[in-house]
C-alpha cells in the first residue's frame, strides 16, 4: 500500500511539472509569437476585429500621425505623398500586399485586443464602438522620407530597388525602415502589382542576399579572435587566390592585386584575396562559430518585427567555398536590418541591441499599454575586438584610399564598410551596392544601412546615399 502511495506522489509530481512546463511555454509561446498570431490571415478573430473596432492610431517618434481612422471608419495616411510613401513597407498598405507591416504585426494593440473587461463594458454601456490602442514608434518618417528622396537624388540610384535601415546602435530604436522601389498605399495601379521590381516586397526585412564586403567585418572579427598575429601577419594578393583543391580561382574586384598585405590594410582596400587566406587559414569551424555569434543561422525572433533569417553555409565546404566565405560570397546571405545590426554592434562595443520599432502604446483613455526598454540581443564579439574594428572602419572612410571615402563628413567620425556582391539573377551577372556605418560619437549613436539591387560597387553607389542620411542626422539630431 505504501509503494502505492509513493508511487501516486512521484505521479502527480510528474504531472504538476509537466504543467509547469506547459504553462511557462504557453507565457513564452504568447510573448514571442503573439504577434505572429494575430497578424495571422488565418486569425479569424483579426479578421473580425478589422470589422468590428475603430483601429488606433499609428504616430512617429516626433508626434506625427502615421495612420489613423476618419469618422467615417476608412484608414487615412499622411497628405504629403512622398512621406505617406516612405512609410508604405513600414505601416503596411490596406490591401495587404505588403506583408508584416505594422498595421498588421501590432494588430492586438490596434484593434483592441489589449483592453480590460473593463474598458470593454465602458464602451458597451456607453453604445460606442471599441476603439483600439495608439501605437508610438520610434521611426522618424521625415528621416525615412529623406532616405527615399536620397535614392531619387542620385543618378547611381535613381530608379533603383534597395533599402536603408537607420538605428541607434546603444538602444535598438530603429529611426528609418524603407524599402525601394515606394508607391502610394492610396492608389495601388496595375502598373504597381505589375512592376517588375515587386514593390510590395520589404527588402529591409525580407531580401536575404550575399552581403560581400560588409560581410569581412565578421572574418576580421574572428581572425582578431582566433588568430594571435591577425594584425601582424603579412598575406600575399596576386590578385588570385587558389586553394587547395579548386579548380577556380578567387579573384579582387576589377583584377586587383595588393602583393604584400597586412590586416588593417586589406580591410581599408577590401582585399578579397587577404580575406579568403584568412577563412582558409583560421577554418571554417572558427569562422561559422563568430558569424552565428552575430546572428547567422540564428533564428530571428525579434519582439516588433519578422526579419528573415541570416545564413552562414554548412554544407559543400570545400576550400573554395570557405574562400568564398571569408569574402561575403558563397551561399552567405543576410538582410539590410541585420548588416545594419552588425555594424551597429562594432560602434556598441560588441553589444548587438535588439531592433525595436514600438516606442510606447496607450489607449485612447491614456492608460499605458507597454513603454520601450531597450534589449540585448546578444554579445556579437569582445570589447576589445570591437574596438580595433572600429578603427578600422574609420580608415575605410577616412584615409584617401579607403573604399568608403564618398560616405566622408569633413570632421566628422564617420566608420564604414562598403560591400560589392557579385551573384546572378535569371542567368544574368549582376553587382549589389551595400554600405554599413556608424558615427562614431555618442552625442549622435546611428548605424545606417544602404542597399542597392543591382547598382554596383558599395563606395560609388551606397556609400553617397549613405553620406546624405549621416548629414541629415547631424543637421536634425543636435544635442
Amino acid at each position: 500500500m505504501k509503494g502505492n502511495q509513493f508511487r501516486f506522489r512521484i505521479l502527480a509530481l510528474l504531472c504538476i511539472a509537466l504543467l509547469a512546463v506547459a504553462g511557462g511555454y504557453g507565457v513564452y509561446s504568447v510573448s514571442t509569437y503573439g504577434s505572429r498570431w494575430f497578424s495571422n490571415v488565418r486569425n479569424i478573430r483579426y479578421q473580425s476585429a478589422r470589422d468590428t473596432v475603430i483601429p488606433g492610431d499609428i504616430i512617429d517618434r516626433n508626434g506625427i500621425k502615421l495612420a489613423t481612422t476618419d469618422t467615417e471608419g476608412n484608414r487615412v495616411y499622411q497628405s504629403d505623398k512622398p512621406s505617406r510613401c516612405a512609410v508604405v513597407h513600414l505601416l503596411g498598405d490596406g490591401e495587404g500586399y505588403v506583408a508584416n507591416g505594422v498595421e498588421s504585426f501590432q494588430a492586438r494593440y490596434l484593434l483592441g485586443f489589449e483592453t480590460t473587461l473593463t474598458e470593454r463594458t465602458e464602451d458597451l454601456v456607453a453604445g460606442e464602438k471599441r476603439r483600439g490602442d495608439h501605437v508610438v514608434l520610434t521611426v522618424d518618417s521625415r528621416l525615412c522620407t529623406e532616405a527615399a528622396r536620397a535614392f531619387t537624388n542620385h543618378a547611381e540610384t535613381y530608379n533603383k530597388a534597395g533599402a536603408v535601415v537607420v538605428m541607434n546602435y546603444k538602444t535598438g530604436e530603429v529611426l528609418a525602415l524603407v524599402s525601394l522601389p515606394i508607391f502610394d498605399p492610396t492608389e495601388i495601379t496595375d502598373v504597381v502589382k505589375n512592376s517588375p521590381l515587386h514593390p510590395f516586397w520589404n527588402r529591409a526585412l525580407q531580401s536575404t542576399m550575399p552581403p560581400g564586403s560588409t560581410f569581412k567585418i565578421v572574418t576580421a572579427a574572428a581572425a582578431l579572435e582566433n588568430m594571435p598575429d591577425a594584425e601582424t601577419r603579412v598575406f600575399t594578393c596576386t590578385g588570385a587566390t587558389k586553394p587547395a583543391g579548386a579548380k577556380g580561382v578567387i579573384t579582387d574586384y576589377g583584377g586587383e592585386h595588393h602583393d604584400s598585405i597586412t590586416l588593417p590594410k586589406a580591410f581599408r582596400l577590401s582585399c578579397n584575396n587577404t580575406f579568403a587566406q584568412m577563412a582558409l587559414q583560421m577554418g571554417d569551424k572558427n569562422l561559422r562559430k563568430t558569424a552565428e555569434n552575430f546572428g547567422f543561422n540564428d533564428n530571428f525572433l525579434f519582439q516588433d518585427m519578422i526579419v528573415e533569417n541570416s545564413s552562414y553555409p554548412t554544407k559543400n565546404r570545400t576550400n573554395f567555398e570557405i574562400g568564398w566565405s571569408g569574402v561575403g560570397q558563397s551561399q552567405v546571405t543576410a538582410t539590410p536590418m541585420h548588416m545594419c545590426l552588425v555594424a551597429a554592434a562594432v560602434a556598441n562595443d560588441g553589444i548587438m541591441m535588439e531592433p525595436r520599432l514600438i516606442a510606447g502604446v496607450q489607449s485612447p483613455a491614456g492608460v499605458v499599454r507597454y513603454e520601450f526598454e531597450p534589449k540585448v540581443y546578444r554579445r556579437a564579439m569582445k570589447p576589445e575586438t570591437a574596438r580595433v574594428l572600429q578603427g578600422y572602419m574609420r580608415t575605410v572612410v577616412e584615409a584617401r584610399d579607403g573604399t568608403g571615402t564618398r560616405a566622408a563628413i569633413e570632421g566628422v567620425p564617420i566608420a564604414g564598410k562598403t560591400g560589392s556582391a557579385e551573384t546572378s539573377v535569371d542567368g544574368r551577372a549582376v553587382t549589389h551596392a551595400w554600405f554599413v556605418g556608424y558615427i562614431d560619437d555618442d552625442r549622435y549613436p546611428y548605424a545606417v544601412c544602404v542597399f542597392v539591387e543591382e547598382g554596383g560597387t558599395g563606395g560609388k553607389v551606397a556609400a553617397p546615399v549613405a553620406k546624405d542620411i549621416f548629414a541629415y542626422l547631424l543637421t536634425n539630431y543636435t544635442k
